[in-house]
């Protein structure tokens, strides 16, 4: 019998339970073991194969150099968690996908920083809200990102509203939208350090979305 690898998913503590099936189930079909991790529970990356940083909560303006913004909710522990996840992932190459939140944190990890209101930063930039996969992004065709799941235009959903502004050491752009925020990035040296901007666990029947979590799952089993 084929050993499934074991894929850590970092969760909010508050208000996770759907969030963590949505990445169960993707991860589940695209022949993981999926683990919870979370600030009460497990929060190291022993014995995984895999990791996906997940979204949910802002992350801390104090990590990039940023001025709090009383109306954002953080969750300094959450940061802290993904913070030694990360370090403990990146020293060990173990895979990673950042989701959301996940991306952000991949990028400030690495000593970039966020734009906390994109609204403020990208003029017309227009304000969407919605689980569903209605706006447009380009994924760059010589990306990682588009090795795994192809090249061009797709339609991706859009639940954020803060977004990458300085990129970090080693991470750049994949994929844009039309007002030219970032979309995607990736790790220019890592064999799969991939972070998107939407929520791809929350588009189940759409192929190439779910092609990150196989694409996840086959690095982890190398």
């Amino acid at each position: 019998m084929t050993v499934k690898p074991r894929i850590g998913v970092t969760v909010s503590n508050r208000g996770a339970t759907m969030t963590w099936l949505a990445h169960w189930l993707a991860v589940k079909r695209a022949g993981g073991k999926p683990v919870r991790l979370s600030v009460n529970g497990k929060t190291d990356v022993d014995g995984l194969d895999g990791l996906v940083i997940g979204g949910g909560d802002d992350i801390g303006a104090g990590l990039y150099g940023g001025e709090p913004v009383p109306e954002v909710r953080i969750d300094p522990a959450r940061d802290e968690m993904e913070r030694k996840a990360l370090d403990q992932a990146l020293h060990r190459e173990v895979p990673v996908l950042g989701v959301c939140r996940g991306s952000q944190m991949i990028n400030v990890h690495l000593g970039g920083t966020l734009h906390q209101d994109m609204y403020s930063v990208y003029e017309g930039l227009p304000r969407m809200r919605t689980p569903l996969a209605r706006k447009h992004i380009t994924i760059r065709p010589t990306s990682q990102l588009a090795r795994v799941m192809g090249a061009g235009r797709i339609a991706v959903n859009s639940l954020h509203h803060q977004s990458v502004a300085k990129l970090g050491q080693g991470v750049r752009v994949a994929a844009r939208d039309a007002h030219r925020v970032v979309q995607a990035t990736e790790h220019a040296d890592a064999r799969f350090l991939i972070g998107v901007q939407w929520h791809p666990e929350l588009l189940p029947f759409r192929r190439r979305h779910q092609s990150l979590y196989r694409g996840l799952v086959e690095a982890a089993r190398e």
